[in-house]
């Protein structure tokens, strides 16, 4: 059965189920949704370090904690923390690219102002084709649009690559030409000694 749920006010909510329930608030209370995605994925994180508590980390290495319990905590903190990063950054990285905090601040405000309103909202046309369209289309140009920036992106990228080889190259090069200058003036100045030598009659 699907649990129930009910939006707190503090950014919480009221989900009863197998992982039980937080605090309820007042009926009709209503919080911003990026606060709310915000507690989803703080809670999600409290459940995934808890997952993975320091007890079942020393069960998968028993050896190790026995001769060393303190390097076994040391690690296991360490992972845990890199674990929290990386998810935190992968979400930040997903709400810039599809711009969600613009996205949440705008259903709420539609929500609000649609509270209003006494005609009837939206319903389907009747032409499924039609209806996916108006919904699926938009979707699809955001994402055509994330990837093009990522595209450019990485265009950029190996633009300013191919240029460092290319100055890498012609670093090379000159240093070369610098190379084969002084070999040549080396040996014109060994053809003078030769031919200066010759002329006093002195052996070389």
């Amino acid at each position: 059965m699907a649990a129930a749920r009910r939006v707190h006010a503090d950014g919480g909510c009221e989900e009863r189920g197998p992982e039980g329930s937080c605090p309820a608030v007042p009926p009709g209370a209503t919080i911003p949704r990026v606060k709310l995605l915000d507690t989803l994925v703080e809670t999600f994180l409290q459940k995934l370090v808890a997952a993975g508590s320091y007890q079942r980390f020393s069960d998968c290495y028993k050896r190790l904690c026995q001769l060393q319990p303190d390097v076994t905590q040391r690690i296991h903190d360490k992972f845990v923390a890199q674990l929290q990063a990386s998810v935190r950054e992968e979400i930040s990285e997903i709400k810039a690219e599809g711009n969600l905090e613009a996205v949440l601040d705008a259903l709420d405000r539609i929500v609000e102002e649609g509270k209003d309103r006494t005609e009837p909202a939206w319903r389907p046309s009747g032409i499924p084709e039609a209806d996916v369209r108006s919904v699926a289309v938009p979707y699809f140009l955001q994402q055509r649009d994330a990837l093009q920036r990522r595209v450019r992106r990485q265009e950029a990228e190996n633009r300013r690559l191919a240029e460092a080889v290319l100055a890498g190259r012609r670093q090379l090069e000159q240093l070369e030409q610098q190379a084969q200058a002084r070999q040549q003036a080396w040996q014109a100045l060994h053809r003078e000694q030769k031919e200066l030598l010759g002329v006093l009659g002195e052996p070389e």
